[in-house]
């Protein structure tokens, strides 16, 4: 028997952007199903994630706020060394280890411009919040917008730019679409300017996975939340009790995999996009992918989007990379 669930009343709410209709229009309809990891991010969305920095088993953010901390300096001669230059981040969040960056811009030149961009406003605002109060002589210019909206913006923005994409997020994108995306800010930055590119690196899978699969189950809260937020913006009736979150290491692909997997057959409605959805028992809704890089790699996705790598500063455990790159 297909299990479906209990339809509710619809409510009033704001009509979603054409952008969600049509990427989870495209993302339940295709086979395998998938959808992109930016529909993580609505407000509770993003508080989990701050949730899921500070969980033992997540090293990526410890490690790369090491790099920041003890190599912030030589970061920015590489990346910033014209004081005019305006610091601009792709997915900033709440900006919790740039601001290590940006400290050290102020002491360096007594002025700084930072341009944080995120599809969060709520991130933003407390970003927005926390930065004045810490650094209060910061320029600060929040866009709220994706990646891809913001690129024609940023090419308008005078002035040299370094380019910040940390965090590991390049990762969740497989190559064509990370070569497409860097190379997209490529076009929208001068020759000379840079890219800061956060990068997780290969290692043991049973250390790379627990970051993904935490005890507590932070990581299955977070990757659930991506279901409510459909049944809240969208009109849908999916029942979380009957996905649960699955991550795996998939080698051949050199990355962490994951995945919503239906624990029973059932049928869901998308009311805004008047479509069906039925789940056979076991299917898998393929939600994130998180790549782990060795350098070759990087310097392959760097220089097919027009940037040349400059250097690369590791944590002392050799865990995660930040690198410079340089727009050829």
């Amino acid at each position: 028997m297909i299990a479906t669930a209990r339809r509710r009343v619809p409510t009033a709410r704001p009509a979603p952007s054409p952008e969600m209709v049509e990427v989870v229009r495209r993302g339940l309809t295709a086979t395998p199903r998938a959808l992109p990891p930016w529909l993580f991010y609505d407000a509770r969305g993003s508080a989990l994630f701050e949730d899921i920095t500070r969980l033992p088993e997540y090293y990526l953010t410890r490690a790369e706020r090491e790099i920041f901390a003890t190599q912030g300096g030589a970061i920015l001669d590489a990346a910033a060394p014209d004081p005019r230059t305006a610091i601009v981040e792709l997915g900033a969040g709440t900006a919790s280890k740039t601001r290590l960056l940006l400290g050290e811009q102020l002491r360096r030149h007594g002025a700084a411009r930072y341009v944080p961009i995120d599809v969060s406003a709520s991130a933003l605002a407390i970003a927005t919040a926390e930065l004045a109060a810490e650094l209060p002589t910061l320029e600060v210019e929040p866009w709220a917008s994706s990646t891809e909206a913001a690129m024609p913006r940023l090419a308008a923005m005078a002035g040299p730019k370094a380019v910040l994409f940390i965090g590991s997020s390049i990762g969740n994108y497989d190559h064509p679409e990370a070569i497409a995306l860097l190379r997209g800010v490529r076009d929208a930055v001068a020759a000379g300017d840079t890219l800061v590119l956060g990068t997780d690196l290969r290692k043991d899978p049973a250390v790379m996975v627990p970051a993904y699969d935490d005890r507590r189950g932070v990581t299955a809260a977070f990757n659930l939340n991506l279901l409510a937020r459909l049944n809240r913006e969208l009109d849908a009736d999916f029942d979380l009790a009957r996905f649960r979150h699955v991550a795996v290491w998939n080698a051949a692909r050199s990355r962490i995999e994951m995945h919503l997997e239906s624990v029973v057959e059932q049928r869901v409605h998308v009311g805004a996009l008047e479509l069906v959805v039925e789940f056979a028992a076991g299917e898998r809704l393929h939600t994130e992918s998180s790549v782990k890089y060795d350098l070759g790699l990087v310097d392959e996705i760097v220089g097919a989007a027009g940037f040349g790598r400059i250097a690369t500063f590791t944590d002392g455990g050799g865990r995660f990379a930040v690198h410079v790159a340089r727009a050829r």
